[in-house]
């Protein structure tokens, strides 16, 4: 069982070595992100290393408004951090020197957001200059001023590449830039955008030559630039023959763009829930390198994280990662029976360790599955499921469970819910904190028994993007009013990288308007006020990932977390508050994204 506690050493095959020299394709080179398009700013550099607690990372922050989200929902104007940790708060803060202070000028600050739920380790391993960036775009003409900005510091031969994201459904076209518009912003540097997580595709004119020049495992492009999905899926050849070009260096580099996005828009922490793996043979590393098949969800789930661990060792990453670990291996028949099953499960459970590691990258729990979910009709499906949840509850791990099947769907949670209470009385779960994800048509009784087991739930806030009203009148949930009045811990999530944006305040705007990406009214009865939702994604997060203590307000002792907005996100216009954006990004007490819209002294 491979345990992700160092980087390994990737060798590309000869054949993909020399198809690189021969075409002159370059898929990595080595910058940072960027500058981003629509007058946003460059995107921040891993910051600069600091003693903890000497006099030089000390920061003095005045003038603004401060909404802690402590226990009082306290709104001060001044706070203190030094060492990675906040030291004072309010009036107690502008007592004594600073080495450095910055004036807020009136500004909002919020504690750093907490992504609970995010297919975030996908975005980092992304091939050739990523532009995460088009997921703000609210039409083409913003998605292609997003490419051109990108194309600044893109080497020559190098793929300019934009991936998942939930699009197109958010342009105002409903549709990708054409071949012909891509050319007449970027004729000199190949394009390829590739639609949520298994295409279509659209490439410009070089991309469209590289495509069609590949002889093995070849590409078909349409005239107009389209690569399609479907069977056989050309997309997903095509990300393939991109993927096998990467080499260690091009993934840290798309690592650290990562990062730099995720602290653009105000994310600090977040609990990745990985991605499937392949059902048979995945105890074999060998087994899961790309193939031609794959969409973009699916990587080396062995290998996945060594380019963000190098850079954690390097001292380079600077976004709190918190990993859990997702098994697919349901019923398999050539293992026999039910005590062959679950290899891989019982091979991590027994190799690694939960909630190891330090404060900026940790371990979490088993999630977003421990096994394929199944209904008791299907007799081996379920018997593996059940045996899944035995084990984890077994070995003292957190487990969680995603609401399968349809989103109205309750009796798959009864499942889930009288499963756990099962455990339970079998080896006591209540110290482990495990939870459901997507828990939106949850009812109040299955909410009030997670509640006594000492579980949690994170809401989906991606309904935004492909919900509609329904025919019945009724919400298309989450049913956000009924989770918050059982009392019951309640994170949110975005669930973002492939079937959705990874920009939290879309979640936001949806959770308190209830409106779609259409603006149509989709969630009926069931929107939260502004502090709830804020709550949700910061201290309601924090609970979820097991790091209240430390992580989701700004209090004393706490990790220096916080986002100073360019907006209010309390009193703006619905509509403004989608569009809100950090000027100023604090991680561990470094500043990771700057605007330079503030003065300091």
């Amino acid at each position: 069982m491979a345990d992700p506690t160092g980087p390994g050493k990737e060798h590309e095959p000869e054949r993909h070595a020399a198809s690189v020299s021969r075409r002159g394709l370059i898929i990595g080179g080595g910058s940072v992100v960027a500058a981003a398009a629509l007058g946003a700013p460059a995107a921040a550099s891993p910051p600069a290393t600091t003693k903890p607690g000497s006099d030089d990372d000390e920061l003095l922050f005045v003038n603004g408004k401060i909404h802690t989200m402590d226990d009082r929902n306290s709104v001060v104007s001044a706070v203190r951090l030094k060492g990675g940790r906040f030291t004072a708060v309010g009036r107690d803060a502008e007592r004594g020197s600073s080495a450095r202070k910055i004036d807020l000028r009136g500004r909002t600050v919020v504690p750093g957001l907490i992504e609970s739920h995010s297919h975030f380790v996908s975005l980092a391993n992304r091939p050739g200059y990523h532009v995460a960036e088009w997921e703000l775009a609210k039409n083409v003409n913003e998605v292609l001023a997003y490419l051109k900005a990108r194309r600044k510091d893109v080497p020559e031969g190098a793929f300019i590449t934009a991936m998942g994201a939930g699009t197109p459904r958010m342009f105002a076209e409903q549709r990708l830039p054409t071949l012909a518009e891509i050319d007449a912003v970027i004729p000199d540097r190949p394009v390829f955008l590739y639609q949520s997580g298994f295409g279509p595709a659209r490439v410009n004119t070089l991309g469209k030559q590289f495509f069609e020049s590949i002889t093995d495992i070849p590409v078909t492009v349409g005239a107009d630039g389209t690569i399609a999905g479907g069977n056989p899926n050309m997309a997903n050849r095509a990300l393939y023959h991109l993927r096998i070009r990467q080499t260690f260096d091009d993934k840290k580099r798309s690592a650290l763009d990562a990062m730099a996005y995720t602290a653009s828009v105000g994310l600090t922490t977040i609990l990745d829930q990985t991605l499937v793996a392949a059902s048979t043979g995945t105890l074999n590393p060998a087994s899961l390198d790309p193939q031609p098949t794959d969409g973009l969800p699916t990587l080396n789930h062995f290998r996945m994280y060594d380019a963000w661990l190098a850079l954690h060792a390097e001292g380079r990453a600077y976004v709190r990662l918190q990993m859990n670990f997702l098994h697919n291996q349901g019923f398999i028949t050539e293992l026999g029976g039910l005590d062959k099953q679950l290899p891989e499960l019982k091979e991590r459970l027994k190799n690694q360790f939960p909630f190891f590691g330090d404060d900026m990258l940790r371990t979490g729990g088993i999630g977003e599955w421990a096994a394929p979910f199944a209904r008791p009709s299907n007799a081996n499906g379920y018997a593996v499921w059940l045996e899944s949840q035995r084990l984890v509850a077994k070995a003292r791990w957190r487990n969680e469970n995603a609401q399968p099947g349809s989103a109205t769907n309750t009796d798959t949670i009864e499942q889930v819910v009288a499963t756990y209470e099962q455990m339970d009385r079998e080896f006591g779960i209540k110290d482990l904190r495990w939870g459901l994800q997507h828990a939106d048509y949850a009812t109040p009784g299955q909410l009030a028994r997670l509640k006594a087991l000492n579980c949690g739930v994170s809401v989906s806030g991606f309904r935004w993007l492909n919900g509609t009203p329904r025919a019945d009148g009724l919400p298309a949930g989450p049913l956000f009013k009924q989770i918050l009045a059982s009392g019951i811990p309640m994170g949110m999530h975005e669930d973002g990288i492939h079937i959705s944006p990874h920009n939290p305040w879309f979640a936001l705007h949806y959770a308190t308007t209830g409106l779609n990406v259409l603006g149509q009214q989709i969630n009926p009865g069931q929107q939260i006020t502004r502090q709830e939702a804020l709550h949700a994604y910061t201290r309601g997060n924090a609970w979820y990932l097991n790091r209240e203590d430390e992580l989701g307000s700004i209090e004393k002792d706490k990790f220096a977390d916080l986002v100073v907005l360019d907006k209010d996100y309390f009193t703006v216009s619905d509509a403004a508050m989608r569009d809100i954006r950090p000027i100023l990004a604090i991680i561990d007490g470094k500043i990771v994204h700057d605007t330079g819209a503030l003065s300091r002294h």
